[in-house]
């Protein structure tokens, strides 16, 4: 079977990932609620432990193609652009202050598309090292897909958006790793090129994390929820704290 054969397979498995929210297709309301918010705290921290341990830290490994000013200059450039976005989307999507789908929503999809299409290129890369070793790379990424994608879709649900379409966009974003995997392939110089996503991507995920799902989990007054907020938050970091031990990634 050939590298570019096995890299696409490994990137449509890491795409299906995107689809582990069905399970909710089966919950009722008043459960899927209690589990969307519990998701939302936790995907605000595996969105900060994820840019700071290991986008921005990857970028750090990356200091001689691109210098340490640059990376936080570019970091600063994707909080910027999302700021932007998002006002650019609040503008067309919400009147009187009412959006029937938060703007946010659609920001998450955009930095999760452009964290997997990383991903897929990080797959292509360890392929082409050798097969065993892109095997390994692919179980590593997945290990972290899975509970970031969960808190994506919970995100997602409670930004307002159907839980079909929210399922749809979710896997669509998640895709972007197969564009990844075969640019990655074919064009094997382009880790300048991922050096500057990784920061960029961060930035993004800084943005949505501090600027719209912490200002959510500070709406609910109730004391009991609110620690068990801040405690699925801070498991979030550690869990991709975790991540980083073990794998290395």
């Amino acid at each position: 079977m050939s590298t570019l054969v096995l890299i696409i397979l490994a990137t449509i498995i890491n795409s299906l990932i995107a689809l582990v929210g069905i399970f909710s297709l089966w919950c009722r309301e008043g459960t899927l609620k209690r589990i969307v918010f519990i998701l939302v705290a936790f995907s605000a921290g595996t969105l900060l432990g994820g840019a700071f341990l290991h986008l921005i830290a990857e970028s750090v490994e990356a200091l001689e193609i691109i210098g340490m000013n640059t990376i936080f200059l570019v970091v600063i450039l994707g909080f910027s652009v999302f700021f932007l976005m998002e006002k650019f989307l609040y503008w067309h999507h919400c009147h009187n202050g009412v959006c029937d789908v938060h703007p946010y929503t659609y920001l998450i999809l955009f930095g999760d598309g452009i964290h997997n299409f990383i991903d897929g290129l990080i797959i292509a890369a360890s392929f082409l090292v050798n097969p065993l070793f892109g095997v390994i790379t692919t179980i590593m990424i997945i290990s972290h897909e899975v509970p970031q994608e969960l808190g994506d879709f919970g995100v997602l649900i409670h930004g307002g958006m159907e839980k079909k379409r929210a399922l749809c966009y979710n896997f669509i974003s998640q895709l972007a790793s197969i564009l990844g995997g075969i640019i990655g392939f074919f064009l094997a110089g382009l880790g300048g090129f991922q050096a500057f996503l990784l920061p960029f991507a961060a930035g993004g995920f800084i943005y949505i994390a501090a600027s719209d799902l912490i200002p959510e989990l500070h709406k609910e007054i109730e004391k009991k929820k609110s620690i068990l907020s801040f405690g699925f938050f801070i498991i979030g970091i550690l869990f991709m704290l975790a991540v980083k031990l073990v794998f290395g990634g």
